[in-house]
């Protein structure tokens, strides 16, 4: 049976784009990671770790190794502050 030419380069192209986007996406997700793989199946205390590792250090994926946190730590809270009405 004879090997069909004319349909390899549509299937060439369609698994180029494929391997393509998903570079793409995979790039993007560690980006805006830091360089790290994605986190999955978060706990609530992972949540915490996350919202308290924003706090530090601006990014939820950011980590500090100082034993003392900045002097701003102390009142940036996570807690919202209501309007009296």
């Amino acid at each position: 049976m004879p090997v069909p030419w004319e349909a390899l380069l549509p299937c060439a192209i369609l698994t180029a784009m494929f391997g393509v986007a998903g570079n793409l996406i995979h790039n993007s997700a560690r980006f805006q990671n830091q360089g790290k793989n994605p986190r999955y199946n978060l706990d609530k205390w992972d949540e915490m770790m996350m919202t308290r590792d924003e706090r530090l250090t601006g990014h939820p994926r950011g980590q500090a190794t100082d034993p003392v946190a900045p002097p701003a730590f102390a009142t940036n809270s996570v807690w919202t502050v209501e309007r009296a009405s």
